[in-house]
């Protein structure tokens, strides 16, 4: 294996002609100059110099190192300098995954604060659910995920134990019906208090939880419409055509004109993390977007 310092040792002498103005120049002493290039010849499995003299003479191998030697040692120089940046967070760049009411409401405020604090690194944004932001982590496509599961919802195992998991915030299920509803200025409703109505239910993991809290209660929801789009449920609620019950960081990225929010009892809640890779998290760009998106967590929490 050739080292980057051998190389230097080479196009010392290979510049002054001889092993100890090479090490004058490097400010080492001769022997030691010496002594890298018998190292770097064992290295290369052949002869660099032939001594001429007083001076030192490039052997074809030497002048085909030294020829190489620039390249590499300049592109080792930007190499290091740009790992520096990384490092010290003058560059970066870091791919975010997030569902759609967090990057409304925490990824904002959070990538603002982090553009300020470091303005060289920079931040993708896609928009998955769960779980398929979470593979996309482990597949290698983005860098953090942010995602969110139901408290108390059966799953096997732990899902994320192979993830670095970052709490957020606990965001708590409202529900959302129509201004003339009957219970549209109910201090608070029960899940069972909606049985008989029609329903317009969100993402595939939302409609899953909003079924087994039904089913809990004792009924199957009559589920009229579905889509992922959170202001079309607000829009289908608030022309009358069903109740919902969503997210509180939904209904903060919506004016649900024409419906109305109502605290529901018991209390049904989704844990927000950020997720990253175990490797990943010891990247300083990483570590400080998953720092500036739990400092953004606290201020919506109550």
């Amino acid at each position: 294996m050739i080292e980057a310092r051998h190389l230097r040792v080479l196009r010392a002498v290979a510049a002054t002609g001889s092993f100890s103005a090479a090490g004058r120049e490097l400010g080492c002493t001769q022997p030691a100059v010496s002594q890298q290039m018998k190292a770097l010849e064992s290295s290369v499995g052949t002869p660099l110099l032939v001594r001429s003299g007083r001076e030192m003479r490039l052997t074809q191998a030497g002048e085909a190192l030294v020829r190489h030697a620039a390249g590499i040692l300049s592109g080792l120089t930007a190499a290091e300098e740009e790992v520096a940046a990384i490092a010290g967070l003058r560059a970066g760049r870091v791919r975010l995954v997030s569902f759609p009411s967090g990057s409304s409401t925490l990824v904002p405020t959070a990538l603002a604060a982090l553009r300020a604090a470091h303005p060289g690194t920079r931040v993708s944004l896609e928009e998955a659910e769960p779980p398929q932001s979470v593979e996309m982590l482990r597949e290698g496509d983005c860098d953090v995920a942010l995602a969110f599961r139901y408290e108390g919802a059966a799953r096997g195992g732990d899902e994320w134990e192979d993830l670095v998991v970052r709490p957020l915030l606990r965001d708590r299920l409202v529900a959302l019906v129509p201004e003339r509803h009957r219970l549209a200025r109910a201090g608070s409703v029960a899940i069972g208090d909606l049985a008989r109505e029609p329903w317009i239910a969100g993402c595939p993991r939302c409609r899953g939880q909003l079924v087994e809290v039904c089913e809990g209660a004792g009924f199957t929801p009559r589920i009229d419409f579905a889509t992922d789009d959170y202001p079309a449920v607000v829009g289908l609620v608030g022309a009358g055509l069903g109740v919902a019950v969503l997210p509180q960081l939904a209904i903060e990225s919506v004016r649900p004109r024409g419906a109305r929010t109502v605290t529901l009892e018991p209390a049904v809640r989704r844990e927000i993390v950020a997720l990253t890779l175990p490797d990943l998290a010891q990247v300083p760009a990483v570590a400080a977007t998953l720092d500036r998106l739990e400092r953004a967590a606290g201020r919506k929490q109550p």
